[in-house]
């Protein structure tokens, strides 16, 4: 028999779907202010506002996608997600749920500022710590979505009785988010894709589990040890939330919650302005704790997340994204391997290849391929100077995240190596090759240029621990 606790949270996702609240994209105007400033915890409708209207909208027409039909056709799609969006992690919740009582327990002291005060005081701590980064019913809508998008963009390949290839993280959020594509897939289709039957096709049957790919970093002792479990690694962040910005985004917290400055600290701040992102996500309703922002502030606690993932998965340290080479060389070799097919005429064994991870598998892997790199790296005393940065996670790396290959056969090329082409899409968007500023390459050019990664990715070499100091300094030395 369930014990209650499990049975409330069975009831949640759907006590969530029936809560009354504005309709969709109609969030209060404390909310969209800040929304673009959530970094890691932001919606994929920040970046496709018209998914708010109809979130199967595939927007404007791409200059240059799909490659022109006449003598090109999508011959695979690898693709790489983050799961949909989620509840916060045990660990966020304890923390909101200290604040929350010290906040109760001053209200009644608070005179200038009592409505905001309050107002928090008597908002309803809905979040459990048993939901610990859950995939939330938003999350499964996200996948079914998205999927049912890119059978609209590549009708070809994502078409009945094509084989897919799922593969995920063994977290249950990528497992679900999995699953929840796949009953995309089947809605979008309208029909039984292969190796797939109704019985379980919201369930994570069939789903491969692999950590190996979808969390490298976990299994990269080099990394854990140096960046993951190294106090002195993140020594920007930590000097940024002791800074004159963050101090004073704090101070004004304080104030207005009428605590003692000393009860508040950046990472309590940071708290509670994830908790208006999390509503929004989750609820789409604009929180209570939204209020306590103003979009200065969400540009100083934007940076504080930026500069946390910029040090521990992107171009901080060089292990940060070294050890993605694995997940990049399995990429190419599925890619390899359909040309390979392609030139002998014989069926492309994986047409369709669906990863599921995280927005720490998808971050060093980008880095890896050298996008969204600013001349000069991320630190605590550049926050003015970053203002117009190109590394901004909630643009890289929301909820839903998906990073696309799309590899092209062209029939009526001059020459063997203009055969095949290929581009990229994150989060459904065409991208400029780093190297080329092109939305399109030579798949033999594209691979050429990441020769080194490809061929010295030794995962072994890469994240076991050093002999030596000097070796080990190679991979962790700090980006200047």
């Amino acid at each position: 028999m369930l014990r209650l606790g499990g049975c409330l949270l069975l009831l949640l996702p759907l006590l969530f779907l029936l809560a009354p609240g504005p309709a969709e994209g109609e969030a209060e105007a404390a909310a969209e202010r800040l929304s673009p400033y959530f970094g890691t915890k932001s919606r994929y409708e920040e970046l496709h506002p018209e998914l708010l209207r109809d979130p199967l909208s595939l927007g404007p027409p791409q200059p240059g996608f799909p490659l022109p039909p006449a003598s090109c056709a999508p011959l695979q799609l690898g693709a790489v997600f983050r799961h949909g969006t989620r509840f916060p992690t045990r660990k966020q919740i304890q923390k909101l749920g200290r604040l929350h009582q010290l906040i109760q327990g001053n209200a009644g002291k608070c005179s200038a500022n009592a409505s905001a005060a309050s107002r928090l005081a008597r908002w309803t701590m809905w979040l459990r710590p048993e939901m610990d980064g859950k995939l939330a019913p938003r999350g499964r809508r996200d996948m079914e979505m998205l999927a049912r998008r890119l059978a609209g963009r590549f009708p070809s390949l994502l078409a009945r009785n094509r084989r897919f290839s799922f593969v995920s993280s063994s977290k249950h959020r990528c497992l679900d988010s999995a699953a929840a594509f796949r009953e995309g897939l089947r809605q979008a289709l309208d029909g039984q894709l292969q190796g797939t039957s109704q019985k379980h096709a919201t369930t994570t049957e069939g789903i491969e589990t692999n950590d190996k790919l979808m969390r490298f970093f976990d299994l990269c002792e080099r990394f854990v040890k140096y960046i993951e479990d190294n106090d002195t690694a993140m020594h920007e962040l930590d000097a940024f939330k002791e800074g004159p910005e963050m101090k004073e985004v704090v101070g004004k917290i304080a104030n207005t919650l009428c605590l003692p400055v000393n009860d508040l600290n950046a990472d309590l701040v940071q708290v509670a302005f994830f908790t208006c992102s999390f509503e929004l996500a989750i609820k789409n309703i604009s929180s209570p704790w939204c209020s306590l922002f103003s979009e200065e502030d969400a540009k100083v606690l934007e940076y504080l997340n930026d500069l946390k993932q910029y040090w521990k998965r992107a171009y901080g340290y060089p292990i940060n994204s070294r050890s993605s080479c694995i997940l990049m060389q399995d990429i190419f070799k599925h890619l390899d391997q359909a040309v390979t097919e392609s030139k002998s005429s014989k069926p492309i064994s994986s047409p369709v290849i669906l990863q599921f991870g995280h927005a720490e598998t998808l971050q060093p892997l980008l880095a890896l391929m050298g996008f969204f790199k600013d001349e000069e790296p991320l630190k605590a005393n550049n926050y003015h100077r970053q203002m117009h940065r190109k590394f901004r996670s909630g643009r890289i790396v929301p909820y839903a995240a998906n990073l696309l290959f799309v590899l092209y056969h062209c029939d009526q090329a001059t020459t063997p190596k203009e055969e095949y082409k290929i581009q990229i899409l994150l989060n459904e968007k065409l991208m400029q090759f780093p190297h080329t500023g092109e939305t399109v390459a030579l798949y033999t050019d594209l691979k050429n240029h990441y020769n080194e990664a490809l061929q010295n990715c030794h995962f072994s070499e890469v994240c076991d621990m050093p002999k030596n100091t000097t070796e080990g300094d190679l991979y962790v030395k700090a980006s200047k």
